[in-house]
């Protein structure tokens, strides 16, 4: 690929690499009416991109005014790094995202959630304006501009899989294909800026949309296949561990065809929590380590043949490190890598491999699986204070179809690991990069993303305090998200790790934020018998969101940091 970065990837077939036209489409070919601004938004459409997120500035207001006139909708939001994290959310349901910005005031604002999308590999297309060429004559110090005119640009490139600059209409359409192109192969943020003297900029030649088509090496796909079907055709206790990957490129459903037809048990990681539906009948649970199900971490590091498929394992997946797999043992297949036991296998795409294990048929025998979880137990006594055990059991219960999880960081992410996900990808949280303040944001975009789906948010107080402003845009649009804010008065994650006045925070009213915007229904929480009465409410109420503020004591954590604390203990 050519441009102003270099696109890799460890499995990258490029002796198979072929260009054809691309399959989404495309505007005409006229030279004459092609211009940058309006084939970029053509070719967003053309990906299926319907919303974008952002907030408008006058390097970038040539462009929004060409997205207004568009289908395109376009969702203003309070803080540009709420944006990023709004795009993120809406990739991880419809697929791709944008958002768009200004220049570095905007852009370098956006970098941290953009930073979190490439860590966690969600689709997002930054688009930012800038200083037109013209005005960048003898290098003058215009406003929102630092270092030099490039500064921007270079710092997402380390953040991005690939990025242009669109200053010449001469190569502009084709990097504006190459970018796109990278963000959906590679499901990574790619970065796009726009001169602002370069919105109307019109094509010098006649240019058609080109894509480049990449094939596995076959006989390394063939002997990866075999050796793999060796593995699990001579294992005792097999077992799929299913990742984030299996959900960002579409192959859900050739897992589980995989799974069923040879009696595999199946795990999640948290990150990839939801991946398939935790009510299926092969589903063990999450593996996380100490922090997960003592039953579940127990079969997987039993098994003598672990499938991982599209699995990150990052730190928190393995439970801070408490989690035990023998390489030896383990089938490692990922859009980077594909490795088995100590032999490795280059050239071999994901969904290739993932499509040729669907097709075998190897085992039958019903496995014997560790028995299914328990729910938590909800107090008889009403008048009892809300704890994190009887919290968490209760939001357990009244999960539905219909509902997305969106868990921040923090004791709301471990807690929610225990909660039982009905339908695939109906929970969503920044489980490796975890940044706070990911999800009040987030629920704005899975919601645009898809108005069917409700958002339930957990965060804690200290990062709902972040990015809660972002319950105006979700109040300006009718939307009705279930917020509940952990109010424990502090970080009680960091508390758990180093005890000391950093961690207080200053309590908030948070049941009376719906006065101040005007929309919206508050409730304080402080037993279960209120929490009970303002869930319902909550839930009955369908045309604006609902804020419960739950008042947890400081030093409660959740039954998953419980288990993750006693296991750290015996280490130390």
């Amino acid at each position: 690929m050519t441009g102003k970065k270099t696109v890799h990837s460890a499995t990258d077939p490029l002796a198979t690499r072929k260009l054809r036209h691309s399959p989404h489409g495309g505007p005409g070919t006229d030279g004459a009416t092609q211009t940058i601004g309006g084939y970029l938004i053509q070719r967003l459409q053309d990906y299926g991109v319907r919303d974008l997120f952002g907030i408008p500035g006058d390097f970038v207001l040539g462009f929004y005014g060409m997205l207004e006139e568009s289908p395109i909708n376009v969702v203003g939001c309070t803080r540009e790094d709420c944006a990023g994290y709004a795009a993120d959310a809406y990739a991880r349901v419809n697929g791709l995202g944008a958002v768009c910005v200004t220049y570095c005031v905007g852009g370098l604002s956006l970098c941290n959630s953009i930073a979190g999308a490439y860590a966690e590999k969600s689709p997002v297309i930054v688009i930012s304006g800038a200083p037109g060429i013209t005005e960048r004559r003898n290098d003058p110090l215009l406003h929102h501009k630092v270092r030099d005119f490039n500064t921007q640009r270079e710092v997402f490139e380390k953040i991005t899989v690939a990025s242009a600059s669109l200053d010449d209409p001469l190569t502009a359409f084709r990097e504006i294909d190459r970018c796109l192109e990278a963000a959906v192969r590679y499901k990574r943020p790619v970065y796009l800026e726009i001169p602002r003297d370069r919105v109307h900029a019109r094509a010098l030649v006649p240019h058609v949309p080109l894509q480049a088509e990449f094939l596995s090496n076959e006989e390394a796909l063939q002997s990866a296949l075999e050796e793999a079907a060796g593995r699990l055709l001579s294992a005792r206790q097999p077992v799929v561990i299913a990742g984030v990957e299996v959900h960002r490129f579409g192959l859900r459903e050739q897992v589980l065809t995989f799974a069923e037809a040879n009696r595999l048990p199946m795990c999640a990681t948290l990150l990839g929590k939801s991946v398939v539906s935790e009510r299926h009948p092969l589903y063990l649970g999450v593996y996380e380590g100490a922090m997960g199900r003592a039953a579940v971490t127990k079969y997987v590091e039993e098994s003598d043949c672990v499938l991982l498929l599209g699995t990150f394992m990052t730190d928190i997946n393995l439970g801070i490190f408490t989690a035990h797999l023998d390489p030896g043992k383990c089938i490692y297949a990922t859009s980077e890598q594909l490795r088995i036991g100590h032999h490795h296998f280059h050239d071999v795409l994901l969904s290739d491999f993932v499509s040729g294990l669907s097709k075998l048929s190897l085992r039958s025998t019903e496995p014997t699986l560790p028995a299914p979880k328990k729910g938590g137990e909800v107090p008889a006594d009403l008048e009892q204070p809300v704890t994190n055990a009887s919290l968490f059991a209760y939001i357990d219960s009244i999960l539905d179809d219909e509902m997305v999880v969106i868990a921040d960081v923090g004791d709301s992410l471990f807690g929610a690991s225990d909660l039982t996900i009905h339908k695939h990808t109906e929970f969503i949280s920044p489980a490796y990069y975890t940044s706070m303040g990911f999800a009040v944001p987030a629920a704005l975009g899975a919601q645009v993303a898809n108005t069917n789906l409700r958002p339930f948010v957990l965060v804690g107080d200290g990062a709902f305090q972040m990015t809660c402003m972002e319950l105006s845009s979700i109040a300006r649009r009718g939307f009705n998200p279930i917020i509940m804010v952990l109010n424990n008065h502090g970080y009680t994650t960091e508390r758990f790790l180093q005890e000391g006045p950093f961690n207080d925070i200053l309590n908030w009213n948070y049941h009376r934020i719906p006065e101040l915007l005007g929309k919206g229904q508050g409730f304080e929480i402080h037993t279960f018998g209120e929490l009970q009465q303002a869930m319902q409410t909550a839930l009955a109420c369908k045309d604006s969101f609902s804020l419960l503020n739950v008042h947890l004591a400081s030093d409660d954590i959740s039954p998953a940091l419980a288990r993750l604390a006693e296991k750290m203990s015996k280490q130390v």
